[in-house]
């Protein structure tokens, strides 16, 4: 999927997690800035990656900020924001985990 526009999903609550995502042309920037990130932080890049992978976003610019969210939370935060930031008219859901 071709990020095209800017799109945000998620909250700042406690549990939660804001993604932001901007198009960025030729690169896959990730930024993930969490309060647990000493404990979680790779659980939280791969479920990232993971879902990044799935849905074949290639380039822009992923800012997480977490708040201690599940990885079901990430996961449906981050398609959110992605499905937003796209064009694309349908998705494959059995891709998704």
């Amino acid at each position: 999927m071709k990020i095209v526009r800017e799109a945000l999903a998620g909250t700042q609550e406690s549990s939660d997690l804001m993604v932001k995502i901007a198009p960025a042309a030729g690169e896959l920037e990730i930024v993930i800035h969490s309060e647990v990130i000493k404990q979680f932080g790779e659980q939280i890049r791969q479920v990232v990656d993971e879902t990044l992978q799935a849905l074949d976003v290639r380039e822009g610019l992923i800012i997480v900020e977490d708040k201690g969210a599940l990885d079901c939370v990430i996961r449906a935060r981050l398609q959110s924001a992605i499905l937003r930031a796209t064009d694309e008219p349908s998705v494959d859901w059995g891709k998704m985990q």
